[in-house]
């Protein structure tokens, strides 16, 4: 582990991209203790610059050599960049903080979510893993529940932004939505049907139990980071035409009756999530309020009236951020404290 009196040597793998931009933002944001800073892509985007804290950075292709005397690599290039990358990381005396799937179910990885299982990420081989965006925000609303009773089964259903599929997604998103109001035709080329005035099932690889990836990595991750192999989960996730923030209803089933009282109590004094419900107005927790912010926001808690030992309850998360980025900047601190 480093020391937070120490400042700390950053680079980050994937600067170009949507998670990789927020990442930037949120290093300054939070006054990340930085002694050097550099972002790394790929050879088309080597040359460009960003800027970050007034100065203007340069874009550096991917090497070896990038990594010699980093201490944190932020890795968002996706899985098979990470696995390209990850031996010559480790290897230069950097820890990975890895925003892919590629290693998230490593059983010699920890996977890690700040407010859930810090103490995972000092036992480390020099690569630490980010979760699924969709399993970071319904964990950090079925956390607080869990730790007071344990939690027998989940059922998800998600509704999840452009945002998922990256920065091409989204500005795919907007020019759909403005062709479709000029009255052509929605084209698909980032995502493989319009999202549009539309939704459909994750387009993520299908299994032979008609679960698709995204919805196994809600089962499967949940389960390692709660230390809780014998949770039941089930999960369908959709894409909904919503440029940035996923948002998802979760029932949520214990051994015995959860006391709507308690739950709502627990989840308002939970860190990085705030309760959002007006009873009276109807007004529960929305991707456009979420978008840009740090916590998930949950609500409309109640009672399931089919079976008395479980909840419902509703949340919207910004993905890029505590999805993403937010959780990857969060896990850096904890190297650090």
């Amino acid at each position: 582990l480093l020391s937070m009196s120490q400042s700390c040597r950053v680079a980050i793998l994937g600067a170009t991209g949507a998670v990789g931009t927020e990442l930037l933002s949120l290093l300054e944001e939070r006054n990340f203790p930085l002694s050097y800073l550099t972002l790394l892509a790929s050879e088309r985007s080597a040359g460009k610059h960003v800027t970050f804290k007034g100065e203007s950075l340069p874009i550096t292709a991917v090497s070896a050599e990038a990594f010699e005397g980093v201490d944190i690599v932020l890795a968002s290039a996706g899985g098979s960049t990470s696995k390209a990358w990850a031996t010559a990381i480790v290897e230069a005396g950097a820890v990975m903080i890895d925003n892919s799937s590629a290693f998230r179910m490593d059983p010699q990885v920890p996977l890690v979510i700040p407010e859930i299982n810090p103490e995972a990420a000092r036992h480390h081989q020099g690569i630490i893993a980010n979760p699924n965006c969709s399993t970071i925000l319904m964990n950090m609303a079925v956390w607080p529940l869990h730790q007071v009773s344990p939690v027998q089964r989940i059922v998800v259903s998600t509704y999840q932004s452009a945002s998922g599929a990256g920065a091409r997604a989204m500005a795919e998103l907007e020019q759909q939505s403005r062709d479709v109001l000029e009255g052509k035709p929605a084209r698909p080329e980032i995502l493989p049907y319009p999202l549009a005035f539309n939704l459909f099932p994750h387009n993520s690889a299908l299994n032979a139990e008609g679960y698709c990836e995204e919805e196994v990595k809600m089962v499967k991750e949940t389960q390692k980071i709660f230390g809780a192999p014998d949770i039941r989960i089930t999960a369908t996730c959709v894409r909904v035409p919503v440029l940035r923030a996923h948002s998802e209803a979760v029932n949520i089933e214990f051994g015995q009756p959860f006391p709507v009282d308690q739950a709502r109590s627990l989840i308002q004094g939970a860190p990085g999530v705030t309760l959002v419900e007006d009873w009276q107005k109807n007004y529960f927790p929305m991707p456009l309020e979420a978008s840009g912010q740090d916590n998930v926001l949950v609500g409309r808690i109640r009672q399931d009236i089919s079976n008395p030992n479980a909840l419902d309850l509703w949340l919207s998360g910004d993905q890029i951020r505590k999805g993403a980025a937010l959780n990857a900047v969060q896990i850096a601190e904890l190297l650090l404290a």
